[in-house]
């Protein structure tokens, strides 16, 4: 219980007693920005908000583990439970909320390449919006450049991926988000992308199929216009049977 009480001092420990999270939401209201959960709210947050977020995230998941019906102040697993959920939450897994996006350093294309390029597959992890369940998969990513487009190095395309699947969503829009990412950092010709992932909120729950994988693309340019261009990338990806 006193650590509980204690998180519950710590959240209120705000200007005024007014929560963090309350303060954040005024701001976003206030400039008319949307906060749905696979949006980035991280030029909305302040120096410093974050750590107290995270004592407002606890004391709110203690209230769960009680509901619940967890004797957490006894039960050694998990006495510091709401704790570790928090961070879990703000600092890893939906991290892609809020913080800015990675800087990538981004070169001109001195050698006017032209080639169809592809980089995968990327490791990506994510959450249903539904049910918070993980979502598991891979992507790969077909550039086609130009003389203008911008040459960013290939673990920078992990890093963009990263950050955009680490927000609660769902699969057929985080693909867009990624999407229109790469094309506004690149400005190639054509741009495809295909997701392959597993979703947790079936394995887990619901039906419990453990095989069931949801695949779906983009293609934008030179990709959506050119079938033998989209023929040869959807060709050189090595999917799993």
């Amino acid at each position: 219980m006193l650590k509980k009480v204690q998180a519950d001092m710590n959240a209120a420990d705000t200007d005024h007693g007014v929560p963090v999270s309350v303060k954040i939401r005024e701001r976003l209201l206030s400039a008319r920005k949307r906060f749905h959960s696979n949006d980035n709210i991280a030029d909305f947050i302040e120096p410093g908000e974050l750590e107290s977020l995270l004592d407002e995230v606890e004391a709110k998941m203690q209230g769960v583990l009680d509901s619940l019906v967890i004797d957490t102040d006894n039960d050694h697993n998990t006495g510091e439970t709401a704790r570790r959920v928090a961070k879990m939450y703000l600092q890893e897994v939906f991290r892609g909320r809020y913080v800015k996006v990675p800087a990538i350093t981004e070169f001109p294309n001195a050698e006017h390449l032209n080639e169809l390029m592809i980089v995968g597959p990327i490791t990506v992890r994510s959450a249903c919006s539904h049910h918070f369940c993980p979502v598991i998969g891979r992507i790969w990513i077909g550039v086609l450049p130009n003389e203008h487009t911008n040459v960013i190095g290939l673990s920078k395309y992990a890093r963009l991926a990263e950050w955009v699947m680490g927000r609660p969503q769902i699969q057929e829009e985080a693909v867009v988000q990624l999407a229109d990412l790469i094309q506004e950092k690149t400005q190639p010709d054509g741009l495809a992308l295909v997701m392959e992932a597993s979703h947790y909120c079936m394995a887990w729950r619901g039906v419990k199929d453990m095989d069931s994988r949801m695949i779906n693309s983009v293609m934008r340019g030179a990709f959506l216009k050119d079938a033998n261009l989209r023929r040869e990338f959807l060709s050189l990806i090595p999917r799993k049977d």
